[in-house]
């Protein structure tokens, strides 16, 4: 774990800890390669970066207790199931610098551990009776798969103004981090105001964060060669939405053209890039970028101080400084 992160996870190292135990006894199963697959979901772990969402969405609006645990627990079962499937979707050999259910135990496999996963998710609401939590995070895995198929669908096109792209991003990453800490302030036994504003405050960060994501395609000094892999995969992102916008409409039609025919080859994919970064598209992408964090760190300005607030302002700042 990063320097950053570690000194973020400060007021919650012990429940983190905690978590740790009790989600790994949460997937165990009877059936050995299940154990097995279930193993090593466990031992491939990010940043647990929502988690700690909604350790320390409790702690700022009210108390951390068992029904944060299952809270924290539901998400990471719930998105651990849709990223299970997604790299069958994607036809993914790798996740996080880790081979992939999929590449390791095939397709029909790894279906069914997202399925399976999805209903230890469902189980654990329903036997404890957290509804309310269940509602949330059942409503930010709707929302993520209509985003994903909205940006299929503008895909084939190419004709996704700013408005449809920010749905794209509400939906597709936003939703899920609002849920985090919306399942961390009902968890923590907040009012009603309250957990409405952990809620807007996550969707706040969550599209700080998808638009950072964007902007390292483009490159920059930390990162190095600009990736590009977004343009190859024909998604229209801010920094190239605003620069068409602002292009005369012969320039539309060219880039528009090698976006759609000619993405695959290396001198294209930087003719792109050129083309952004000149008609000030990573500017702008970065101005929007910095007004939603206005707005996040404005509603987190509300709550009491506390070491929970301190490590969710820091939060913020990792979101939009973090290499990657």
């Amino acid at each position: 774990m990063s320097q950053s992160l570690a000194s973020i996870q400060a007021p919650i190292a012990f429940e983190m800890k905690e978590f740790e135990k009790k989600f790994r006894q949460l997937m165990k199963s009877k059936v050995l390669l299940l154990d097995k697959i279930m193993g090593y979901i466990v031992k491939r772990k990010g940043k647990q970066m929502r988690p700690m969402f909604v350790f320390l969405s409790a702690g700022v609006s009210g108390k951390i207790s068992e029904s944060t645990y299952r809270g924290a627990s539901l998400i990471e079962l719930l998105h651990t199931a849709t990223l299970v499937h997604d790299d069958v979707v994607d036809d993914a050999n790798y996740r996080r610098g880790f081979f992939s259910i999929n590449a390791l135990w095939k397709n029909k496999i790894a279906v069914l551990v997202g399925d399976y996963l999805l209903s230890r998710g469902l189980l654990l609401s329903v036997d404890h009776g957290d509804f309310d939590l269940l509602r949330l995070v059942s409503q930010a895995v709707r929302e993520m798969s209509e985003g994903e198929l909205l940006q299929m669908e503008k895909a084939k096109k190419l004709d996704i103004t700013e408005s449809i792209y920010f749905d794209i991003i509400r939906q597709k990453t936003a939703s899920l981090i609002s849920s985090c800490c919306g399942v961390g302030a009902i968890s923590g036994g907040a009012d009603e105001k309250s957990i409405a504003q952990m809620t807007l405050f996550g969707e706040k960060i969550g599209m700080a964060f998808q638009i950072k994501d964007d902007l390292f395609d483009y490159g920059s000094t930390k990162i190095g060669k600009p990736l590009g892999i977004d343009i190859k995969e024909k998604k229209m992102t801010l920094p190239l939405i605003y620069s068409l916008k602002e292009a005369s409409s012969n320039d539309q039609k060219r880039i528009k053209r090698i976006v759609k025919n000619n993405n695959s080859r290396n001198k294209n994919v930087q003719q792109v890039i050129a083309f952004v970064k000149e008609s000030g598209g990573i500017d702008y992408a970065h101005q929007v970028m910095g007004r939603y964090v206005d707005e996040a760190l404005q509603i987190l300005d509300e709550f009491d101080d506390s070491t929970y607030k301190d490590s969710l302002k820091q939060m913020v700042e990792y979101t939009i400084s973090r290499n990657r």
